[in-house]
């Protein structure tokens, strides 16, 4: 069989890239001849809120990844198109996340689908982004009508897919695991690593920090938990790269006087150190006010974190509730509840092992076995 990708894969860092790449793996253990077509761009710095798009350190070995796909830029769809009918392979396979792509991807596919034998899969993200636009709708229309099938990785997702398609051929396989950062290290060993005191307990929030995620509503929530006597040799680690300025959180940190609790690593974490980090953390929130699904819950099963997540899109369904961790509702006062609770008695080593029973849901596996499945339904 041949596969190409398109989408996110190295030197473009992220979860996006990480997924292509791990998956083109899994088929090339198959036996199908895969390659994968990256951007020559793929956003102009004026749309992207981060520092930098891409990541350091060598290609990944023995993937076959070209840069090909401008999303300004319609003569690269039109020649990474051209180029894809007369390879003509089995599957197309794209990853979709943010309507910004829909004018080269739909462009791209249609081209692609005229050999009357490349079938089109999406494993997708999401459809409506986080923070909406005007334009998304016909965007998205136009890109989901050049698809034969999907990959959802949430209930929301495919609620959002059947707005726009009510037929369309779809189905569900859960985000997996992101088990390509290595070992976990020994407590004290990581702790050394990053300057932290191995003492003290930490909670974390880690990724993007992008409003959606509600760091605002962790910060309240470690706020009243101080208030209560709850945070007693406890620190509160906010790693990861904040989009746009940081100042809001620095105001927000200094008015409710957690300068002492909060150690705020803003930067982007390469994959190498991601092991470093989840081998201190006690549990990881996620407080979003919105989601379909986060990368986040799957790195944590893999170093086997207990989580608190918020009761939004399709969180609920990757983390079991008294299982791996605790559900909040969108709140400060909850959220803080829900961290009290995974310190309360032995849960956090209940969770522990809640999370060690529950990782294998989520193979690589898995969703390569559905995307067959999928194909052989078109």
């Amino acid at each position: 069989m041949k596969i190409s990708f398109i989408g996110p894969a190295y030197p473009y860092r992220g979860g996006l890239a990480t997924i292509i790449e791990r998956l083109a793996r899994v088929f090339q253990q198959r036996g199908a001849e895969v390659t994968i077509k990256t951007f020559s761009l793929q956003y102009p710095r004026l749309l992207f809120p981060g520092k930098s798009q891409y990541r350091t350190g060598e290609a990944p070995e023995g993937l076959v990844i070209t840069r090909e796909v401008s999303t300004i830029n319609p003569i690269s769809w039109w020649r990474v198109g051209r180029g894809l009918r007369r390879e003509a392979p089995d599957m197309l396979i794209l990853k979709y996340w943010t309507p910004l792509m829909a004018p080269a991807f739909g462009t791209i596919c249609r081209l692609a689908r005229k050999n009357g034998k490349t079938k089109v899969i999406v494993h997708l993200d999401n459809i409506t982004p986080h923070e909406p636009h005007f334009y998304d709708r016909p965007l998205n229309r136009y890109f989901l009508r050049s698809v034969d099938g999907f990959i959802y990785m949430s209930e929301a997702v495919n609620d959002d897919l059947r707005t726009y398609l009510p037929n369309a051929k779809a189905l569900f396989s859960p985000h997996p695991l992101f088990d390509n950062y290595g070992k976990k290290l020994p407590r004290e060993e990581a702790c050394g690593r990053l300057g932290l005191d191995s003492s003290l307990g930490y909670v974390m929030f880690f990724g993007y920090v992008r409003d959606y995620k509600g760091l605002d509503i962790l910060l309240d929530a470690w706020a009243r938990l101080k208030a209560e006597g709850k945070t007693e040799r406890k620190r509160l680690l906010v790693v990861g790269e904040v989009y746009g300025a940081d100042d809001k959180y620095h105001a927000q940190i200094e008015r409710l006087g957690l300068c002492e609790d909060v150690v705020f690593h803003n930067r982007f974490v390469p994959d190498e150190e991601v092991a470093e980090w989840f081998s201190v953390a006690d549990m990881v929130a996620l407080p979003y006010k919105s989601a379909t699904q986060s990368g986040v819950t799957q790195v944590a099963y893999a170093f086997e974190v207990p989580m608190v997540v918020t009761r939004v899109g399709g969180l609920a369904e990757m983390v079991p509730d008294d299982v791996v961790g605790v559900l909040s509702e969108v709140s400060a006062e909850s959220v803080a509840a829900a961290i009290a609770k995974v310190y309360e008695g032995n849960n956090l080593e209940r969770y522990r092992e809640g999370v060690r029973n529950e990782k294998h849901r989520f193979s690589w596996e898995a969703t390569a076995d559905k995307i067959e499945e999928l194909y052989e339904k078109l």
